[in-house]
């Protein structure tokens, strides 16, 4: 019943989401040839940029002569940043809006218990994670063959689009347990949301700075950099073990806590 229920309630929201991120990633594949018609000019502008601003972008690392290579620098984000603000604000109001909206004495007075609750409200944000990656690289894949000029390789394709996948789920773990934890709707978002900056932040202080390389750790931005993984056709099996973990212990946590929970009603 509540499964049901979430992804209906949620259906909406995700196909906006889906296909706006979906259309921007489109459209702005679709600018490639013109760059690849100018890559002279182009890479003089680039040793022009400051340092800084190179390893920052991942334009120190590689080129944006190839069509994965400008995807990486210029589309990625859009999948990475902006979809993980999508999954925090689905997740972080997931269990906060039933005491927020007066709605959790209905379901506590149904015989339901609240890990039975709580695990389909899991397996909805983890559906809709899935769909809206499935919905995204699709849409990309398929302004990608619309500008292939033979560089385009599908297995590096598949790396970058599941990479994604894991930092959201990261992300909604994350959001998850603080949405059993905090009250107001209004200051899980802003929390969560905050989290995905500072996080998004840390990455780029880690590239930009040789000693503040550390703080990557602290970012799961860091793990999943398509930089990285066009260079090394591989997701590394640190950073998938910390992700891992992370959803694991936030999980463990939220169904601990909200179980024995006082809950107002």
């Amino acid at each position: 019943m509540i499964f049901k229920q979430e992804f209906k309630w949620n259906l909406r929201s995700l196909l906006i989401w889906s296909f706006i991120i979906g259309g921007l990633t489109f459209l702005m594949m679709q600018i490639y040839p013109d760059f690849a018609k100018q890559q002279d000019s182009m890479k003089a502008l680039m040793e022009a940029y400051p340092e800084g601003i190179k390893k920052a972008f991942s334009m120190d690392k590689i080129s944006m002569g190839t069509v994965l290579g400008f995807y990486a620098i210029e589309g990625y984000m859009l999948i990475t940043l902006i979809g993980s603000i999508y999954v925090v604000l689905l997740a972080g109001n997931m269990l906060a809006k039933e005491e927020s909206e007066k709605t959790i004495e209905f379901l506590l007075s149904k015989p339901i218990s609240r890990t039975s609750m709580i695990f389909q409200k899991i397996i909805v944000v983890v559906l809709n994670i899935i769909l809206f990656n499935v919905i995204v690289s699709l849409i990309t894949l398929s302004g990608f063959l619309m500008v292939d000029d033979g560089t385009f390789d599908l297995s590096t394709y598949m790396l970058i689009s599941i990479a994604p996948i894991l930092l959201h789920l990261t992300f909604a773990a994350i959001a998850f347990l603080l949405s059993s934890i905090l009250k107001k709707g209004r200051q899980i978002l802003s929390v969560t949301v905050g989290l995905v900056f500072i996080t998004y932040f840390f990455q780029i202080i880690a590239s930009v700075a040789d000693s503040l390389e550390s703080l990557k750790y602290l970012s799961p931005f860091a793990y999943v950099d398509a930089a990285d993984i066009i260079i090394d056709g591989s997701l590394k099996g640190l950073y998938i073990i910390i992700m891992v973990a992370v959803m694991l212990i936030s999980t463990l946590f939220t169904f601990m806590y909200y179980r024995k929970k006082d809950i107002a009603v």
